[in-house]
């Protein structure tokens, strides 16, 4: 990471402009608070901007300025950095504006279950955004292309293809690889395949990201596969999104941290993200046994109409819900449920009770069952504990990330993540709570991930650095996107500069795409 070492640079033309020639910047920042993303105590000072960096931080500096904006009672701070969202719709949304909005310049987008742009260098050529996107390898594309929906392990050859596909991904530009191993197909990979996989990615200096096989009951041995990743493909590992779901497991987060903290007493290369809040979205498979989903829609059809089947298929999904939700269908909650749009945003305890059913156990299963037939749902799920939260939230190695999609106002039901997540954190867990001063939030905000994946010109507001800076008012910072009522913007983001081009000014949008995908850096 860089260090405020070189602010001597600032210093040294601060000295030449006192002798003759001054430098004239193109955007010179009045007055602000510096939270300058090392952790280091905030500080007031002029930031200059010229040719898309910093080039100056100090007094006085207005006067050279070819635009010159007060921001005086605000802070200003780098760029955050949302470590993992939904970019599929990038096309659609270049703007990006609900990420914008909470501050965000850089989002990496893992692809743990998504398709994966490809050719990816050719993806990467065609597109202009307004914020810097960072681009993986991923698995669930690439082992649906090989094997489809199958349930086994690939053969020699396929394995091989497989391989390729990641080599042939890192050569146009990702940054690692990514799974999402608690979804089908990729819940079918084991542990070998991931290695053999996450070691063509280490070769070219990549990081290993995934969101784990199991986040409920199973999440022990899920963190523990994810660290014998990275010790047999000798690659960093990142966990996207560390929770724990269920009722029945709240308060584990002291354990998987624990065994994070063991990892790294041992030299291994881990961190991990948290996103603030208590509920997480996916897809209806989630509630299902990977096996009974294997291979096709008609293939589940077929097994549900089996009697001995289904009774299986009854008897495991009654323990799953217990270990993913909260302890009834209210903690069900539906984005989306094709053919019955009257159901956005209500509950499965809703669907129940205007179907004429009770809101039972056995009555939530029969109706999952259903609604999978039917080709399923994408849902919110209440069931995680703010204790677990705020205890990853605390964590050394803790970064964060929105696990949010690229939206428009009032399409669809997001979870308020899309919308609130940074603000959330600024708002509710600093200002309100006092989980984390300012300056470790914004750490953990930016120069954190920066450090992380090498981008060493990135993450701090200081002499030479890229010019990716939020200004925000500390006083005002908010999330107001809510569960019932998601499509609200968060408050109090006052500008954002994306390498030197300003993308949000006095809270309107400017409509610039300056946005880069970033390229691999060592580490």
């Amino acid at each position: 990471m860089a260090v405020r070492g070189t602010a001597s640079v600032g210093l040294a033309l601060l000295l030449l402009a006192g002798c003759g020639d001054a430098p004239v910047y193109d955007t010179v920042l009045v007055g602000g608070t510096v939270v300058d993303g090392s952790g280091a105590p905030a500080f007031v000072a002029d930031v200059a901007i010229h040719d898309g960096r910093i080039a100056a931080l100090g007094h006085d500096l207005g006067s050279r300025g070819v635009e010159v904006i007060d921001v005086s009672g605000l802070i200003v701070s780098p760029g955050f950095w949302d470590n993992h969202a939904h970019l599929v719709t990038l096309k659609l949304y270049p703007d990006a504006e609900n990420f914008i909005r909470q501050g965000i310049t850089t989002v990496l987008a893992p692809l743990h279950s998504q398709p994966q742009p490809w050719p990816l260098d050719v993806y990467m050529d065609d597109v202009r955004m307004a914020l810097n996107v960072g681009m993986f390898a991923g698995h669930t594309w690439i082992r649906e292309r090989v094997i489809g929906l199958e349930n086994r392990p690939p053969t020699e050859p396929e394995l091989e293809w497989m391989r390729a596909l990641v080599d042939s991904t890192m050569q146009q530009g990702a940054l690692g690889l990514s799974t999402g191993l608690e979804y089908v197909p990729a819940a079918y990979a084991d542990l070998d395949e991931v290695v053999e996989l996450a070691k063509v990615a280490a070769s070219y200096g990549g990081i290993y990201v995934t969101h784990m096989r199991d986040e409920g009951v199973r999440v022990i041995e899920a963190v523990q596969e994810t660290l014998e990743v990275g010790r047999r493909a000798g690659i960093p590992v990142q966990i996207n999104h560390h929770k724990v779901t269920g009722a029945e497991q709240w308060g584990t987060t002291s354990r998987t941290l624990a065994l994070l903290d063991s990892a790294s007493a041992a030299e291994q290369e881990v961190v991990h993200d948290v996103y603030p809040y208590t509920a997480f979205s996916t897809y209806s498979d989630l509630l299902f046994p990977s096996w009974v989903l294997a291979d096709s829609p008609e293939a589940f059809a077929a097994r549900v109409a089996d009697p001995a089947i289904r009774e299986r298929l009854v008897s495991e999904m009654r323990t799953i819900y217990g270990q993913q939700t909260g302890p009834g269908p209210e903690s069900v909650q539906f984005r989306t449920l094709d053919g019955r749009p009257d159901m956005t945003g209500l509950t499965l305890a809703d669907y129940l009770v205007d179907a004429g059913r009770p809101t039972t156990l056995t009555e939530t299963i029969e109706a999952l069952i259903e609604l999978q037939l039917a080709g399923g749902f994408i849902g919110i799920f209440h069931g995680m504990d703010e204790a677990d939260v705020v205890r990853i939230m605390q964590h050394p190695t803790s970064m964060f990330e929105t696990d949010g999609d690229l939206v428009q106002p009032g399409v669809g039901f997001p979870h308020p993540r899309t919308y609130g997540s940074f603000p959330r954190i600024l708002g509710r867990y600093v200002r309100e709570l006092g989980v984390l001063t300012l300056e470790e939030a914004v750490r953990k905000m930016t120069s954190a991930p920066a450090e992380w994946l090498g981008q060493s010109d990135r993450g701090l507001v200081d002499v030479g650095m890229v010019a990716d800076i939020t200004v925000f008012d500390a006083d005002r910072i908010a999330d107001r996107s809510r569960f019932t009522d998601p499509h609200h913007y968060s408050e109090g983001v006052v500008h954002v500069w994306v390498g030197g081009t300003a993308v949000l000014l006095a809270e309107e949008t400017t409509g610039a795409r300056p946005g880069l995908f970033l390229e691999r850096e060592s580490r």
